[in-house]
């Protein structure tokens, strides 16, 4: 098969959609698909990240401009509109030029700045198309549509939005989760409840520096018998002023960039970080997480998997300072019960082969 990846990464938009769809490509990649990514060059963005691990990534020129096209008055605006670069008219055309000569079995799209008028530009030059959302905002002209969160009304979520031959795929039962994953739950070892190393990684850009202020909250607290992994991408603007803080801290390690994520939620006993597909992997591994919300498409989902017990759930970033950050830690280092149950809730809301799931139900499509 001949598949093609539209998403997009950047400072305003995160690393979420570009890394699931990664995730995926490399599994499609093991069944003997081609795998292509289209990209535009934001600020922030993973062009060199998918190159580095195997896929041709053609990049698409950034504007700040409206193109030439006259667009209808009643033309609908989606509220993210503005993340993609261009109008998506435009995108649709750069999109289709990109394919050059070839005819996809699947174009894959992640970004919430598109909707089915795009796709169904898309549609004229390849065999099916995917989606991949969870705001369930917009129509889509799609075959298959993965919204992986998990929601208490999910199975209704998407009702008027898809045409009726899209086939959902809904849930956290499939979940993209890397290889790297499954090997470390094969090995895994059962947490006590007991903290000993915590590990602090709030996505790809960290918008309101919360990382600083777990830091400046573990300053406070003087843990000297744990240990701290914390995390960053290229995308966080504050990763040198980070990197010079944990420098400073006994028992705390630096990662940016990190290639062992399984391995270091595996270690760790306690996390802390932000919603979104990072969540579903701590859950996989089950490590018991303080998480807060940077975006309003994080809302629902964060606040309906709190409320079965899966995570520690602090709200908005921008409402949490470092005080909350050490009365929670206090909390859940003083009460390893509760730690032993979050653990076996996050656990059970994942299946073990999701990203094969997926996979699967592509092929059978075919």
């Amino acid at each position: 098969m001949n598949i093609f990846f539209r998403t997009d990464a950047s400072v305003k938009i995160g690393i979420g959609h570009v890394m699931r769809c990664l995730t995926l490509a490399q599994a499609l990649r093991d069944r003997g698909a081609h795998c292509r990514f289209i990209c535009r060059e934001h600020p922030g963005n993973l062009l060199e990240w998918t190159r580095q691990a195997g896929f041709e990534s053609i990049a698409l020129p950034l504007s700040d401009k409206r193109s030439h096209i006259d667009l209808p008055a009643d033309e609908p605006v989606l509220p993210h509109a503005e993340w993609l670069g261009s109008d998506w008219q435009t995108d649709a055309s750069q999109t289709i030029a990109s394919l050059g000569d070839c005819s996809p079995d699947w174009v894959i799209v992640d970004h919430y700045s598109l909707d089915h008028r795009w796709e169904s530009q898309l549609r004229t030059v390849c065999e099916k198309i995917m989606v991949i959302d969870d705001l369930a905002d917009r129509c889509h002209d799609a075959d298959v549509l993965l919204d992986q969160n998990f929601y208490r009304d999910q199975d209704r979520r998407y009702q008027g939005w898809l045409p009726k031959h899209c086939k959902t795929l809904l849930g956290p039962g499939y979940v993209l989760l890397r290889k790297e994953f499954a090997k470390a739950k094969k090995g895994q070892r059962t947490r006590d409840g007991r903290v000993k190393r915590i590990l602090v990684f709030f996505g790809g850009s960290d918008p309101k520096n919360q990382t600083q202020t777990v830091l400046d909250a573990l300053k406070k607290m003087r843990l000297l018998d744990i240990a701290v992994d914390v995390v960053v991408t290229q995308s966080n603007p504050n990763r040198h002023s980070i990197k010079i803080l944990c420098d400073q801290l006994p028992g705390v390690t630096y990662y940016c960039n990190a290639s062992n994520m399984a391995e270091l939620i595996v270690n760790a006993d306690l996390g802390i970080g932000a919603g979104g597909s990072a969540m579903w992997e701590r859950c996989y591994l089950g490590l018991p997480t303080i998480t807060v919300v940077f975006a309003k498409n994080q809302v629902r989902t964060t606040e309906d998997v709190a409320k079965f017990g899966v995570i520690k759930y602090l709200g908005w970033a921008d409402s949490v300072d470092a005080d909350d950050y050490q009365r929670t830690i206090s909390d859940l280092i003083s009460n390893p019960g509760k730690m032993r149950q979050i653990s076996s809730a996050a656990v059970n809301m994942v299946q073990e082969k999701s990203t094969s799931l997926v996979v699967d139900e592509m092929l059978d499509l075919q």
